[in-house]
């Protein structure tokens, strides 16, 4: 069974948004006490397998969507790894916002994947 295009980018994007929110903030519980420096290093050694990912994700995604419907698919997907990451990682409290910015982009969506 063959994914389609739509499937296969978006997948490969969520995997992508694994390693970049993790390169991204990660740093800040783990390495808090180390110099910048070392963050910077370590996070650029994560983001090159979010790189590996991102690009034929992106690449693929392209050959049945917009540059636009690209960016707002990974947008959401950016947020659903995201909130996910900040509460069971990061220990932040789930907060209405994360609803009501979910619920704009799941609005971005709707208009951006309109004819």
């Amino acid at each position: 069974m063959q994914l389609s295009p739509v499937v296969t980018s978006a997948l490969l994007l969520a995997a992508s948004n694994i390693f970049m929110t993790f390169a991204w903030y990660a740093h800040l519980k783990n390495l808090s006490a180390k110099p910048w420096w070392i963050a910077a290093l370590a996070s650029w050694g994560i983001a090159l397998f979010e790189y590996l990912l991102q690009v034929p994700a992106n690449r693929i995604g392209y050959t049945v969507m917009t540059l636009p419907q690209l960016k707002i698919l990974q947008e959401v997907i950016t947020l659903a790894i995201f909130v996910p990451f900040a509460v069971l990682y990061m220990g932040e409290s789930l907060r209405w916002n994360y609803l009501w910015a979910a619920l704009c982009l799941v609005a971005a969506v709707w208009f951006i994947f309109q004819g």
